[in-house]
């Protein structure tokens, strides 16, 4: 049960995270979970990464409250129609959400804005990423910030809102990316991540995109990746 563990998060602004303090020299890593998983479920990545500096971690913990399975609770940023996505995804289909901003979105980004203020710490100085749905709105976060973050990393995400997202990018140019996803995703589709990856190249990003053979998870491929992006930016 998450909720048995929920002790050992700490308030920061209007979010509870979990957090890892490393060389306070070091850059922020601030990683947003998925739908349904909590600030748990990403904290194991920062133990198994080979990385030259000891980067300090932010976990946030979703502000909605939803239901799993009878008994089980999980976390999210914003509500999905899982009605409709298991429908996709037994026609083999994906939901197609490039000219769509989810509603909750804005709710969520501006409580992960307060939860950055509260941080303290330089935006050029925070690496801003996440897996699936936290992918999304470390994204947005990212774009439509007045400046960039030191790093913007989309695990298993999907391209939203293209046209205001391809007009904000182009205003970080500077920032590099880092990229991964299943060729099987039955969750988010293959196709839509690499229009992401095309909209984040063509305003002039850099980054690296690394596609595996798998569906919506984090292999150690994309382990090794993660630490080779996070080294590159030591």
């Amino acid at each position: 049960m998450i909720d048995d563990v929920e002790d050992q998060l700490e308030d920061l602004g209007p979010l509870k995270v979990l957090r890892v303090h490393g060389d306070p020299n070091a850059p922020t890593v601030v990683l947003f979970h998925g739908y349904g998983a909590s600030a748990f479920d990403l904290y194991p990545l920062h133990e198994v990464l080979i990385t030259e500096q000891k980067f300090n971690w932010v976990f946030p913990h979703g502000h909605l409250s939803i239901p799993i399975m009878p008994g089980y609770f999980g976390r999210a940023w914003f509500p999905i129609d899982i009605v409709a996505l298991q429908e996709a995804m037994q026609r083999g289909d994906f939901r197609d959400l490039a000219d769509k901003e989810p509603d909750g979105l804005e709710i969520a980004r501006q409580s992960a804005l307060l939860m950055l203020d509260a941080l303290g710490v330089p935006f050029d100085q925070i690496i801003i990423g996440g897996f699936s749905q936290g992918a999304m709105l470390s994204c947005d976060l990212s774009l439509r910030s007045q400046k960039s973050p030191k790093g913007l990393m989309v695990l298993s995400g999907t391209l939203l809102n293209q046209t205001l997202w391809g007009e904000l990018a182009k205003k970080h140019s500077n920032l590099r990316f880092f990229q991964s996803h299943g060729d099987r995703d039955p969750v988010l589709g293959y196709a839509n991540a690499k229009r992401l990856e095309k909209l984040l190249r063509d305003a002039g990003l850099l980054g690296e995109f690394v596609g595996f053979s798998g569906g919506h998870e984090i292999p150690q491929v994309v382990i090794q990746g993660i630490s080779r992006y996070l080294n590159s930016l030591s």
